[in-house]
């Protein structure tokens, strides 16, 4: 009787650099950029609180000192997201209502 091996590796995501504009992280051996105008809840947090990455699945990165998650396919693809935020006077939503329901 033999187990079975260990389950797929999921490899940490890595703050690389920040600025006025946004942030990049290394994921999966690519760099991504987050723009703070498409994830505002990212843009007054400190160096640490952003250098603070969990990811608990492969699609799945948690700020947990900020309560922010996002997956890694809005990261790629914002504009299929409705951007919807307690940040700031005003809430953006989609014009499509039916975007971003599952």
């Amino acid at each position: 009787m033999t187990s079975e091996g260990p389950g797929k590796h999921t490899s940490a995501a890595e703050l690389t650099n920040v600025s006025a504009h946004g942030m990049w992280l290394l994921v999966d051996a690519r760099e991504v950029f987050l723009a703070f105008e498409a994830f505002p809840w990212l843009r007054d947090a400190s160096i640490a609180q952003l250098a603070r990455i969990e990811r608990p699945a492969p699609d799945h990165l948690r700020w947990p000192d900020l309560d922010v998650d996002l997956s890694i396919d809005s990261i790629d693809h914002p504009e299929r997201y409705p951007l919807v935020s307690g940040v700031g006077a005003e809430v953006r939503e989609s014009p499509d209502p039916d975007l971003g329901r599952g």
